[in-house]
């Protein structure tokens, strides 16, 4: 079964939680499952009854009997990557539940990505307490830092095993998680008892199998501030043009999301939709023709739109990410010899808010997702879960394998759905420029 979730081994230790508040918890059992594909015709499920388990998820939630002894079960906790909104409201999320709920007092926090599991690099670890962690979720970036980069699989369970780490969990994106299943596979290999839980991350909102990624709506909101502004620069001179670019290296969510959320954008560029610049069909004309008859335009572009003629990419990040030429310059600098060389008159802004929008605080709604993924990461590594990551897909939370998701590829806008055609009609852009 491709879904199903690796255990450490049985579970025979009495949950601590029993009630909550006076509460009596409703306990999960790992044959509640979440089906993947929650439509039917006519009555009648859109798949054969038979092949549900292989399509379906574990359900996330508190286990009645755990792996871990928690007064002597110890934690570390890693952020990778790059930032992203809600990072300090995971580690504060995953500190609380296992101090407040499970009573595990030994948690550690490794310094600046997988980096701080190599000890020759000589990063400190952090104690983590609640009083410690009370605050972070007010401030952006993450307390542990991050890094990009692959490190040595071995000398990093070696750490684990050194500290004797029972549970890790690994926040970050796709690179992160493909590491986080390579620590699995060498723990296994030593016959180690150690469960590894992913909390996924990306800005772009790009992972298969989940509703969404914590972080996406604190970035959109925050790139819906930078639209707004370039509409008011537009408006603002003759001939105005504000073009802003947006993260999205592969998918166009935050571009698609925030130009939706203005209702104030003409041209809306993203990955997944390829255009052409020259041409009487090409966007260059097609903006020219709309700023001469409107008298101004907003332009938002992702970054990794117009692969095609931007000559490939221009080399590989730390992570292995291929590392998109800046379309955002490159657009500019057409626009402007388009209409030098046409003799009009332009006024053109150009705005990159990529970094503050992915080292700003989490908003309340990111604040409350956060939380839920870190109760249901923390649930699951006690209940000696490993090689799993944690996630909501149909508003419920589930569990899935690591290799599962990373298998599958990203996410991405799809041209014929119903997100893209809502960007059509509210820019009014044509529905190809090719």
């Amino acid at each position: 079964m491709p879904t199903k979730i690796r255990k450490l081994g049985e579970c025979t230790i009495k949950s601590p939680l029993h009630q909550i508040g006076g509460v009596e918890v409703r306990y999960r059992s790992d044959a509640e499952r979440v089906l993947y594909d929650h439509t039917c015709t006519d009555g009648q499920p859109a798949v054969d009854p038979a092949d549900l388990h292989v399509l379906s998820f574990e359900q996330a939630g508190p286990r009645e009997h755990i792996f871990f002894d928690p007064v002597r079960t110890t934690v570390g906790i890693v952020t990778c990557g790059g930032l992203c909104p809600g990072l300090n409201d995971i580690i504060k999320g995953l500190v609380t539940q296992l101090w407040n709920r499970y009573g595990c007092t030994r948690i550690y926090g490794f310094h600046f990505g997988y980096q701080g599991l190599v000890q020759r690099l000589g990063h400190q670890y952090t104690i983590l307490k609640p009083e410690k962690v009370k605050q972070i979720h007010l401030l952006g970036g993450s307390i542990l830092g991050t890094s990009r980069g692959n490190q040595p699989i071995g000398e990093m369970v070696d750490t684990l095993e050194d500290m004797g780490i029972d549970i890790l969990f690994v926040v970050g994106g796709d690179g992160s998680m493909i590491g986080a299943d390579l620590i699995v596979s060498e723990v296994e290999k030593r016959n180690l008892k150690i469960s590894i839980v992913g909390i996924p991350k990306t800005i772009d909102n790009d992972i298969q199998y989940l509703d969404k990624s914590f972080g996406f709506e604190t970035a959109f909101a925050e790139a819906v501030k930078a639209v707004r502004a370039g509409h008011a620069e537009s408006e603002g001179a003759p001939n105005g043009i504000g073009l802003i670019k947006l993260m999205g290296r592969d998918s166009g969510f935050i571009a698609s999301y925030a130009a939706l959320a203005d209702g104030n954008v003409d041209f809306v560029l993203i990955p997944e939709v390829p255009f052409r610049l020259e041409g009487p069909r090409g966007f260059l004309e097609m903006l020219r023709h709309h700023v001469a008859n409107r008298g101004s335009a907003v332009v938002v572009v992702a970054e990794g739109a117009g692969k095609d003629f931007m000559d490939g990419y221009e080399d590989l990040d730390p992570s292995g990410n291929q590392r998109p030429k800046d379309i955002g310059i490159y657009l500019r600098d057409k626009i402007n010899a388009l209409f030098r060389e046409r003799k009009m008159e332009l006024n053109l802004k150009y705005i990159d808010p990529s970094y503050t929008v992915r080292s700003v605080p989490a908003n309340a709604q990111d604040n409350f997702y956060c939380q839920q993924l870190a109760q249901h990461a923390v649930h699951a590594a006690m209940a000696g879960k490993t090689g799993m990551i944690i996630g909501r897909w149909h508003t419920s939370y589930v569990h899935l394998p690591i290799s599962f998701v990373s298998r599958h590829g990203r996410r991405m806008v799809d041209p014929t759905g119903e997100l893209w055609r809502a960007v059509l009609e509210s820019t009014g852009q044509p529905g190809s420029m090719m």
